[in-house]
């Protein structure tokens, strides 16, 4: 009778552990379908356009990116628009110049805009007689804001975006510019590893929208019509996508309020990759709210950088992070210019904007929310994988640094309002 009554009272506290576990998964998935909800009206209510059946195929490696836009471009039928913040004077550029020449003489419109001081930053820029020489190829090409006298007032703000939309049919966008090291990597740094997208479905009308508006910002012609703007009847995917374009004075807060929003919806887990890691203000406590509910939140910047003084700042920014509470990983193979962001594995962005004051303040950026378990899981991936290639940041390593790195650090994020 007493072995009866054991094997009971057995099977029962096993019936009311299963049901406790039941019960928890199930407030787990609520929380979370609740904070990806909770995310979505936040977006709207800042009046972000949504649209749902889209496709997004993600282009994680210079190589991808420009194997899949040249043959899109090869495929083109009426037009190739292109948002840059530089061409630099390589050969990948020639080869992309060519592709769009030979398009023009199929007679396919080609328009294609450049940042002047996004040009005038890189190593190989396009000199006024290189312009003059690719639009006489028919290729309509346009500098925006040119660097005139007095120079300082055009430091801000600058077209920091990268947008390619071809036929109305296919968009590209992401963190990725026009040149070699995309796919040869830099001297002294190794490969570079960034991130681009390509999207089918109605959201390539609303990216074309922001490209569209700059357009006629610079050249004072507005293009609309069925022809640029064609209807997307056909379901292209599952993907719920919003796109958050910051535009200085009317969206000034726009990336800003995307960060802080995703950040404070977050219940499970954050994962952040992104290369010049010194959030403003509101971002970064952001991150330690987050921090305080128990969220873990991981962070991931690169070891070395292409540009001096704001990797010391990141390394700064981001081991006082580690010691509220984030795990911070420092990536050692080359440099990760990619600039993401998962929340519980259910939603991300992705996009041009860095998590420093230049894009979340000043310049024009476009960020995509993407709202799908699959898509998002595929940056979990990358993130898990990616920490093969990369050290903790604790105690010990933030100690390798010297007195005087870390005085520069400790400088260095003292700019951040200006880096």
């Amino acid at each position: 009778m007493k072995k009866i009554l054991t094997i009971f009272l057995c099977l029962l506290c096993l019936s009311v552990v299963e049901t406790a576990a039941q019960s928890i998964s199930g407030i787990q998935k609520q929380d979370t379908a609740n904070a990806e909800i909770s995310e979505q009206n936040d977006l709207k209510a800042c009046g972000f356009p949504f649209s749902d059946n889209n496709r997004v195929t993600f282009l994680k490696t210079g190589h991808d990116k420009f194997e899949d836009l040249f043959q899109h471009i090869k495929q083109a039928r009426t037009f190739i628009h292109m948002e840059y913040f530089n061409f630099r004077n390589d050969s990948i550029n020639a080869i992309l110049i060519s592709l769009l020449h030979e398009k023009v003489k199929d007679g396919v419109e080609v328009r294609v805009m450049y940042d002047a001081f996004g040009n005038s930053s890189n190593n190989r820029p396009f000199s006024r007689a290189k312009h003059d020489s690719i639009s006489a190829l028919g290729i309509q090409l346009e500098k925006f804001d040119p660097i005139r006298f007095p120079w300082v007032n055009h430091i801000y703000p600058r077209d920091h975006r990268k947008i390619v939309v071809i036929d109305g049919m296919h968009a590209y966008t992401g963190g990725m510019n026009v040149a070699d090291y995309y796919i040869e990597g830099l001297e002294g740094i190794g490969p570079w590893r960034d991130m681009h997208m390509r999207i089918e479905g109605p959201a390539v009308n609303d990216l074309h929208d922001i490209f569209v508006q700059m357009w006629a910002k610079q050249t004072g012609y507005l293009l609309s019509g069925a022809k640029y703007f064609p209807v997307h009847s056909e379901k292209e995917g599952n993907v719920r996508l919003a796109v958050v374009d910051r535009h200085p004075r009317t969206g000034n807060k726009a990336i800003r309020q995307l960060y802080v929003s995703m950040l404070d919806n977050a219940k499970k887990n954050v994962r952040i990759i992104n290369p010049y890691f010194v959030p403003t203000r509101s971002v970064r406590k952001a991150i330690e709210r987050a921090i305080k509910r128990g969220v873990d939140v991981q962070i991931m910047v690169s070891e070395k950088s292409d540009i001096p003084l704001t990797p010391d700042a990141t390394h700064y920014v981001a081991w006082q992070l580690a010691k509220k509470g984030a795990t911070v990983y420092m990536f050692q193979n080359g440099f990760h210019h990619t600039k993401i962001m998962t929340v519980d594995d259910e939603f991300c962005t992705v996009g041009s904007a860095n998590l420093n004051s230049r894009s979340l303040r000043y310049d024009y950026e476009i960020n995509m929310a993407i709202f799908d378990h699959a898509t998002t899981m595929e940056m979990v991936n990358m993130f898990e994988d990616d920490k093969k290639s990369s050290v903790i940041l604790d105690q010990e390593k933030w100690n390798q640094k010297t007195a005087w790195k870390k005085g520069v650090a400790w400088f260095g994020h003292l700019l951040t309002p200006f880096l």
